[in-house]
């Protein structure tokens, strides 16, 4: 199909799938546009590249069948707070109940504030989630991959390693298998706490706490970095010191003191995508990368793709009020793919052929990558 037919097929396929998406849509886009949109996050290949950020929108088996079925790639578990084996929690003040999400416009985009935290529910009742979420791994319907907060000291202080101990134990052995598939979320919240007020002690944990949690099971490790109240510099300064974790997610919320609450949209995915544009000390860098911020086009999944970002992590999106959303039925999870991947002007198929009609992006064996976006020192190795 030349690229011209291509795109009078997404016009049309992007009207038919309104109602509702093909079951298996990366094997349809496959077979229909030789487009193949296979991803990887944390080693593990993946249908796409879409997934979904930690959050109370994956906090229980209902959330998890739903994406499941809607097709999405992988969804990251709400965070748990880690506690040692008496039930002890050194970050406990962020293990407080979520008050109700509040989606709202900011600037040009969209975000959504609330006031909560961590999981707020018993450790067992994590674990429960965590094996609802291997069995769709399993079964090869979802990646669902558990999130941890776990202590982070003071410059002076120890780490308390019965907390990594237990916590890592525990979920390795709810996981079964090795290894652990693991995100650590460095949270936006506490880039608003006095805990991130100094440059060596962020740089601390981030070189410190892979080896930490590698210490009690065989784990893959996702850092999931915060924006820091510093400038684009030391950002970059914070990937080379995480560069012992096997993925990172780029970059958390940005956080509003004034108002005590993280906070999304434009201001936050122009950040991000300046900061991946800076040079770093680590050529190549060796964690692959998750891109995370405003994603709400399939454009702007090819805007990280070519910064580097194997997979993409969006939570907002999948919020918005129904009308926003061009599909007409399904649930929002299916909405959000239908427009990600197939709107006709800005959606993923779109903007990767509007590359390939540039010249920036070849078919291999007559077929577009989207893993071929990213630039080489990024791509599996």
């Amino acid at each position: 199909m030349s690229n011209s037919g291509s795109l009078a097929s997404l016009d049309k396929d992007f009207e038919r799938f309104k109602r509702a998406l093909p079951r298996d849509f990366a094997a349809y886009v496959r077979d229909t546009y030789r487009i193949d949109l296979s991803a990887e996050y944390l080693g593990q290949r993946l249908p796409h590249p879409i997934g979904k950020g930690s959050g109370q929108l994956s906090l229980n088996d209902g959330q998890l069948e739903t994406d499941a079925d809607a097709g999405l790639a992988f969804v990251v578990l709400k965070t748990v707070i880690a506690q040692d084996a008496a039930g002890a929690q050194s970050m406990a003040a962020w293990a407080i109940h979520e008050t109700k999400m509040k989606v709202e416009r900011r600037g040009a985009g969209w975000t959504v504030t609330w006031k909560g935290r961590g999981w707020d529910r018993s450790f067992a009742d994590y674990l429960a989630l965590v094996r609802a979420g291997r069995d769709l791994t399993r079964a090869g319907r979802l990646l669902a991959v558990p999130s941890v907060k776990y202590h982070l000291p003071r410059l002076s202080e120890p780490f308390r390693d019965a907390e990594y101990a237990f916590t890592t134990r525990s979920l390795a052995d709810a996981w079964g298998e090795a290894p652990l598939l693991l995100e650590k979320d460095f949270s936006p919240t506490l880039a608003g706490d006095q805990l991130s007020d100094e440059k060596a002690q962020i740089l601390r944990w981030l070189r410190e706490v892979p080896a930490r949690i590698r210490a009690h099971a065989p784990v893959k490790l996702a850092m999931k970095l915060m924006n820091a109240r510093f400038d684009d510099d030391f950002q970059r300064e914070m990937m080379d010191a995480a560069s012992s974790a096997d993925t990172l997610v780029v970059f958390n919320r940005l956080f509003d003191q004034a108002q005590g609450v993280a906070y999304g949209g434009p201001e936050l995915s122009d950040r991000n995508l300046r900061v991946l544009d800076r040079p770093t000390a680590h050529q190549p860098i060796r964690p692959s990368l998750s891109g995370t911020g405003n994603i709400t086009s399939g454009r702007a999944i090819v805007e990280y793709a070519v910064r580097g970002c194997s997979t993409v992590q969006l939570h907002t999106f999948f919020q918005l009020p129904l009308e926003e959303y061009p599909a007409t039925d399904g649930s929002r999870t299916q909405r959000a793919l239908h427009g990600l991947v197939f709107e006709p002007r800005d959606g993923l198929l779109a903007a990767m052929l509007e590359r390939e009609a540039a010249g920036t992006l070849a078919r291999c064996g007559g077929e577009l990558r989207f893993l071929d976006l990213l630039p080489d020192a990024y791509r599996a190795r």
